[in-house]
């Protein structure tokens, strides 16, 4: 391969073990393909329970704001269920992906030498603080 290849490679392996790429990558996808399961495990298991809460001649776990009007009706089982969803994504994405992710990267920063829990200083940063250093000296220099 050629040199210019190579490195192209390595900037790309760069680019993807940088920030959060992999970790946002993963639970995009790792989440569209888990909602199913956690769709029908919801409709199937959790729904079923909470429409129970309401008794047995309602709808579900919430109220009818106007009596025999289906549109006025505030379903408190669907938000239920949402969040229940919401949680079960979240919790299967970051034990199964992010945090394996990160103590990978923790090892590869112990690997090389580095503090992996060192946050590099923005450039931005390190200019302001020079240019503060300058006009500080220069005032010492004034006095």
């Amino acid at each position: 391969m050629s040199s210019a290849i190579k490195q192209n490679f390595e900037d790309f392996k760069a680019f993807l073990m940088r920030g959060n790429v992999v970790e946002l990558a993963v639970a995009v996808v790792v989440g569209a393909a888990f909602t199913s399961i956690v769709n029908a495990f919801t409709s199937n298991i959790i729904n079923p329970l909470i429409a129970a809460l309401g008794g047995a001649e309602v709808k579900g776990f919430g109220i009818h704001i106007i009596a025999g009007n289906d549109a006025t009706f505030i379903d408190f089982g669907a938000l239920i269920t949402a969040v229940i969803n919401f949680l079960i994504v979240a919790s299967v994405v970051y034990f199964l992906f992010v945090l394996p992710m990160n103590k990978y990267k923790e090892m590869r920063a112990k690997t090389l030498g580095l503090d992996p829990k060192a946050e590099e200083t923005p450039e931005n940063v390190v200019l302001l603080k020079e240019i503060r250093d300058i006009m500080l000296a220069e005032q010492k220099k004034q006095q």
